[in-house]
């Protein structure tokens, strides 16, 4: 992994971690800057396409034509594939970086990918498409981190379900989205998703549920803490305390 400028302070919280990660991201060196986010919340390995261009047109060679994936090579300066985490991090239960290759033939792992785009904000609708469109060039759920002109930061991820007709493949469904954080300023909220979604917090949630902790485990983990349903209810339980402190304090 690419070490960029300062690590964030190791006796903090996945949250705090996430904060001070966050801090430090410029888009000088985005890549680097993903990793460096994602090994703050406990996500490293050393299992990596070798030698990518970083050319959009390069990284979706494989994909199949679509208007959606032409508008994504537009949109994009670079795509990069980071690394790939399987059961063998998974089972490590802390950032730790293992040697290994990536093999796209190991259905059972999450990719990590980051996109720097042109423009300085994007619809849902936009980023849902170019999610889709990448996660479709792999038989592997690929979670994306945006990086736009406006140095906003997206992370998305896709829902994925077997085909009914061949099991051998994947429906590309919906897509979660914690869209356009502001790094130098990141909203609570915003914070609080990436805490959820901290390895650490994962394997906790699987520990409850004694669900194996391997990819099925954490596939289960992480669509729990990306259902629409259960952030609904955060955040409204978030503005209830609010309204009710500032009930107490208001003059």
């Amino acid at each position: 992994m690419t070490a960029v400028g300062a690590t964030p302070t190791a006796n903090l919280d996945p949250r705090g971690r996430a904060e001070a990660a966050l801090a430090l991201m410029s888009g000088a060196d985005f890549p680097a800057e993903a990793e460096r986010l994602l090994d703050a919340v406990g996500y490293a390995s050393a299992r990596t396409l070798r030698d990518q261009t970083g050319d959009p047109a390069d990284f979706m060679r494989s994909s199949p034509p679509t208007q959606s994936k032409d508008a994504l090579i537009a949109a994009a300066n670079s795509i990069r594939l980071l690394f790939q985490v399987t059961d063998e991090e998974i089972a490590a239960s802390a950032p730790q970086v293992h040697p290994g290759e990536f093999d796209g033939g190991v259905a059972r792992s999450f990719l990590f990918i980051a996109a720097e785009l042109s423009g300085d904000s994007y619809s849902r609708g936009d980023y849902a498409a170019f999610t889709r469109e990448i996660n479709k060039r792999f038989n592997i759920p690929a979670v994306v981190l945006y990086w736009t002109a406006a140095k906003r930061l997206t992370i998305a991820f896709v829902h994925r379900r077997p085909n009914k007709r061949d099991p051998n493949r994947d429906v590309v469904g919906s897509v979660s989205l914690i869209r356009e954080i502001n790094p130098a300023d990141p909203h609570r909220a915003h914070l609080d998703i990436l805490r959820d979604l901290s390895l650490k917090a994962r394997l906790d949630w699987i520990e409850s549920r004694k669900e194996p902790r391997n990819f099925d485990g954490l596939l289960a983990a992480w669509l729990d803490a990306l259902d629409t349903r259960e952030l609904n209810r955060q955040f409204y339980r978030e503005l209830f305390a609010w309204f009710e402190r500032a009930c107490d304090e208001a003059q």
